[in-house]
C-alpha cells in the first residue's frame, strides 16, 4: 500500500506526496499529534471553532492554510513533514486537503 497526500491550494495548485508502509514505520499517530499542536500554537492559528476541542482535522487544515502554499512550492522539509505527519495522524491510504474549502477528503 502508498500512502497519497495530496494538498490542494486551488484546482491548478496541488502538490503530492507519496510514502511507502516502510517510509512511515519509523513515526506513530501520537508522534504526528504532538508535531500537529506544536505547529498550531507556533503558526498562531485561529481555531475553527472557538468553542469546542480543536480536532486532528482542523489542525491540519489550519495548518496548511497558515503555514502557506509557499513551503509546499518549495517542497522541501516543512512540507514533507507535514504530509508524512498528516498519513500518521490519519492513517488513511488516500488524503486530499482542499485548503481553500477548508477539508479535508478520503
Amino acid at each position: 500500500m502508498v500512502y497519497h497526500i495530496i494538498v490542494a491550494f486551488a484546482r491548478d495548485r496541488q502538490y503530492d506526496f507519496k510514502f511507502s508502509p516502510a517510509e512511515l514505520a519509523a513515526g506513530s499517530p501520537e508522534e504526528a499529534r504532538r508535531w500537529f499542536e506544536k505547529e498550531f500554537a507556533d503558526l498562531e492559528c485561529e481555531p475553527s471553532n472557538p468553542m469546542g476541542k480543536v480536532l486532528i482535522i482542523d489542525k491540519i487544515l489550519n495548518v496548511a492554510r497558515y503555514g502557506g502554499e509557499q513551503r509546499f512550492i518549495e517542497g522541501k522539509d516543512w512540507a514533507i513533514r507535514f504530509a508524512r505527519y498528516t498519513a500518521l495522524a490519519l492513517g488513511r491510504d488516500t488524503v486530499r486537503i482542499d485548503v481553500a474549502a477548508f477539508n479535508i477528503g478520503y
